[in-house]
Parts: C-alpha cells; structure tokens; sequence
C-alpha cells in the first residue's frame, strides 16, 4: 500500500493508495472518524474498510483530512474537510481515468463526510456509512438520495443511539428507489471493538449484492 501525497485545499494530504491489478477496476474511497476524537485513516475500523475493498478487486484510497498525521491544515469543523475529501476523489479518479464505478465508505464523523460528498459528486455509485453521527448532523440534506447504500450500526452504541440511525434509514427507504441495505451488530458499541470482521462481510456481502444485480440488470 504505497503512501501518497496529493494536493488539498489547505495543503498537502497523506494517503495510502493500492492499486488494483484488475484492468479498469471499480475505485473505492475511505474516510476515517472524526479529527479531535483521534481519528485517523489508520483507524481499525477504517482500514478493515479498506482492506475489504481492496479484497473485492477495488483500487482504495484511504487518507488522512487536513491537520491529522503529516497532513497540513487545521480542522475545520466538517467543511474544509468535506472539500479535503473531494480532492481526495479528484486525485483517486485522475489515476484511473478509464473506471467506471465509484463507492465511499466512511466511519462515523467520515459518514457524515462520505454522505456529504455524495450529494455532490454524481458519479458515486455506492455509498457505506458505518455508525453516521445521526444524532449529532443534520442529514436532511439527503434529499433525494441518489442511490441506496449500507447502513451499519451498533445495537450498543451510546454515541450513536441505534433508534436514532433507525430514524435516518426510515427516512431514505421512504424516498423513490432508494433501499437501504441496514444492519444492526448486536452488542458492539461505537468503537465495535469486537466487530471488525463482521463490518467486512457486511461490506464483502452488500457490493457483491450490488454488483451481481447491476450485471443481470444489462440488456443482453
């Protein structure tokens, strides 16, 4: 996994990027939790997130927003971060000019983040958002979602009440064409300490799901 530095708002951005080997593969871009709580692209659910990605034949990029590790800038409070991710994305889509699908994945505070870019950037595809700050942001700007995506929580969260992510993925199913694939970890709390592995095939299961069905879904 080659670290990379790329071109940010504020400064330059860390990363780590892999490549896939597959010909035109799909890109996949993580965003890690939040800044002042200590969260950094090497977070463990993060890069399980990456990993996982990297597993199903993605080309990943993971990187650190602006004022964490050897990235420049200070924290600003989600916006400056938002665009740090954008760039992020820029730099993910210029090495591979020629991919045709694209998938954020983001953790806690880089749910927020991920949801955000999504509403921005038509060309995403697929979204995941593990334990979305829902009871801290406001989400209503996901309207019209454009497309469904997986949703995770814990059933133990105290950051993240589950009844309060329950309120979000009610609110995306109501919209036209929209289906959340939602999914609860009994037990695990917000740091799911225990849960790693099962957020990986939750992930592995979903974006093959998805996949599969864009396939069937081309005319013959």
């Amino acid at each position: 996994m080659p670290e990379v530095m790329f071109a940010g708002p504020a400064g330059r951005l860390e990363g780590r990027y892999h490549h896939s080997h597959e010909p035109n593969a799909p890109l996949a871009l993580i965003l890690h939790p939040h800044p002042l709580q200590g969260g950094t692209m090497n977070n463990r659910i993060t890069y399980t997130m990456y990993q996982t990605f990297q597993n199903l034949g993605f080309s990943v990029l993971r990187y650190n927003s602006r004022g964490v590790g050897r990235s420049q800038g200070e924290y600003d409070g989600g916006i400056g971060e938002i665009s740090d991710a954008a760039a992020a994305l820029d730099w993910l889509q210029m090495a591979n000019t020629n991919s045709n699908e694209l998938w954020i994945s983001g953790y806690s505070f880089g749910a927020f983040v991920g949801m955000q870019l999504l509403m921005r950037r038509p060309e995403i595809q697929g979204w995941i958002s593990v334990a979305p700050l829902a009871n801290h942001y406001d989400f209503n700007f996901l309207a019209p979602c454009p497309c469904g995506g997986l949703m995770i929580a814990g059933e133990a969260d105290t950051i993240v009440p589950v009844g309060e992510i329950d309120k979000l993925v009610e609110k995306l199913n109501a919209q036209k064409g929209i289906d959340v694939d939602y999914r609860i970890l009994p037990k695990a709390n917000h740091i799911f300490a225990n849960e790693a592995d099962k957020i990986g095939l939750a992930i592995e299961e979903h974006v093959q799901d998805i996949i599969k069905q864009r396939k069937e879904s081309l005319p013959d």
